[in-house]
């Protein structure tokens, strides 16, 4: 069955790679980078592959909260549902180690982007008769820095990543129990995988990037909200297995959605 699928991230890496499966099977796409002439390039890209019109671009830089909600508006604006959001985008390294809130640019691109988009574009998954959400969060996982959410405190580049994956996925377990319509899922799609994020923040890869597609595919369009709500996947392992602890733990989940809401205003 065709479904109308949203993915961040989507000009490289498994992002990209997932929308071009996802476009000779011919689902109608929505795809998001930062980069306007990527962007564009993979449209056409994808356009040609499924020969049809339904294949919509979306630019934002998601180290701005403002940038994430006013293309959520237009998301909004464009169309009448959505039945997968893929929140894939992430980064790692950059130039850049901070927003203009003094948040650690991981913070904001892996878990504040990701929440505000989210929360923003429920209006649409409720329309979808199997909604669903998959958060890329990773192994890497870290007991999340309240000060450091608040930009209050600085972090190494490994510790930010880490404890902005961990936010993501305590996230999704929170919305799975809040909106137990919606199915949500965590996973790790694959340690150091063959992308340009693992190229520039180790130098080497383990696994083709390939491995991470398959696996956020079947947990977006084949298992049933029953096997994956509220469950993190561990693809190193290939099996559902436990995150981090401090993502069952209902204070330090309530605490977190709590600062989310105060810094970016939803």
């Amino acid at each position: 069955m065709k479904k109308k699928i949203l993915i961040t991230g989507s000009t490289d890496g498994v992002g990209k790679l997932l929308a071009l499966q996802l476009a000779e099977e011919g689902h109608d796409l929505c795809v998001h980078g930062r980069d306007a002439f990527k962007v564009k390039n993979l449209v056409s890209e994808l356009k040609a592959i499924t020969h049809h019109n339904e294949i919509k671009g979306y630019v934002a830089d998601f180290s701005d909260v403002k940038a994430v909600k006013k293309m959520a508006s237009k998301v909004v604006s464009e169309h009448s549902k959505l039945d997968v959001l893929i929140n894939n985008a992430g980064v790692f390294n950059s130039s850049e180690t901070s927003n203009t809130n003094q948040i650690d640019l991981r913070l904001v691109v892996n878990y504040l982007a990701a929440y505000v988009l989210t929360e923003s574009l429920m209006v649409l998954l409720q329309k979808s008769e199997s909604p669903r959400v998959v958060n890329l969060s990773s192994a890497a996982q870290a007991s999340v820095s309240i000060e450091a959410l608040a930009g209050t405190k600085a972090l190494g580049v490994s510790e930010a990543y880490a404890q902005s994956k961990l936010a993501l996925t305590m996230y999704g377990f929170y919305l799975a129990k809040k909106e137990p319509w919606l199915g949500v899922v965590a996973v790790n799609p694959g340690s150091l995988l063959n992308t340009k994020m693992a190229h520039e923040a180790y130098g080497q890869y383990w696994s083709p990037a390939e491995k991470g597609v398959a696996i956020v595919r079947q947990l977006a369009l084949e298992y049933s909200k029953e096997e994956i709500q509220g469950k993190y996947f561990d693809n190193d392992q290939g099996e559902f297995t436990k995150a981090h602890s401090d993502s069952y733990k209902e204070s330090l989940v309530l605490n977190l959605i709590d600062q989310t809401k105060k810094i970016v205003n939803i």
